[in-house]
């Protein structure tokens, strides 16, 4: 089994969705008292966040490149950002690390492509769903993105940041994000990506009618196999 290197904390709330579901899949796979080897680094949080408002990515590519180094000398064999928006900066980490980064973009792209879905709805930070990461991921193998109209950007991304990243589920902001996915399906979207880690804690696929692509859920257990395939 490789040793997965996680780079958590943004925010430990989605980081703890890792960690359980990573050793859940390997659980299943061999059975008995089989769990994960894996090592994480569990960030403070806010100075990333302020440098986000700040749109300091030099600031945060620092931190994150020297968490990297870190998780390489405690044995890391491959990478795992336990986050959407840091994927931004995968070359940027795979640089330092010199570790190979499992990518949470091409994991729900593969994931899509099996459910023959051309186009999707995108929910996550303002920067997942202005940036292009997704868009080239996914426009690689076919799958063309819709994001939300600014206003609905806004309201996705405060709910976030706002209360999601802080332990906080309301119903209130459950209907505003089915609100705006039934606005991204009327649109064309066949699926919606829930592209922060922290959505699918409020969001499930019973909230809503077209198919939901779990990004923590995948991701987990996409590193899960990578961990024990061979070579």
């Amino acid at each position: 089994m490789k040793r997965i290197g996680l780079l958590g904390g943004m925010s430990w709330e989605s980081s703890l969705e890792y960690y359980r579901l990573l050793n859940e899949a390997v659980k299943e796979r061999l059975g008995g008292l089989h769990s994960a080897d894996c090592v994480m680094v569990s960030i403070n949080f806010q100075p990333v966040a302020d440098m986000m408002k700040l749109n300091d990515w030099k600031g945060i590519s620092r931190v994150l490149e020297g968490v990297s180094r870190d998780l390489k000398r405690a044995g890391a064999d491959f990478l795992v950002i336990c986050t959407n928006t840091m994927h931004l900066l995968v070359r940027e980490i795979e640089e330092a690390s010199g570790l190979k980064v499992l990518q949470i973009g091409e994991a729900v792209a593969e994931r899509i492509n099996a459910a023959d879905l051309k186009t999707v709805g995108l929910l996550g930070t303002r920067f997942t769903m202005e940036r292009g990461y997704y868009r080239d991921a996914f426009g690689r193998r076919g799958i063309e993105v819709i994001v939300p109209q600014e206003r609905d950007r806004e309201s996705v991304d405060g709910i976030i940041f706002q209360e999601l990243c802080r332990g906080v589920f309301t119903k209130e902001s459950r209907e505003i994000y089915k609100s705006i996915i039934s606005k991204l399906q009327s649109e064309g979207a066949g699926g919606v990506v829930l592209g922060c880690t922290e959505i699918p804690l409020l969001i499930k696929q019973s909230d809503v009618e077209i198919p939901v692509f779990d990004t923590t859920a995948i991701h987990a257990a996409a590193a899960a196999q990578f961990a024990l395939a061979d070579g």
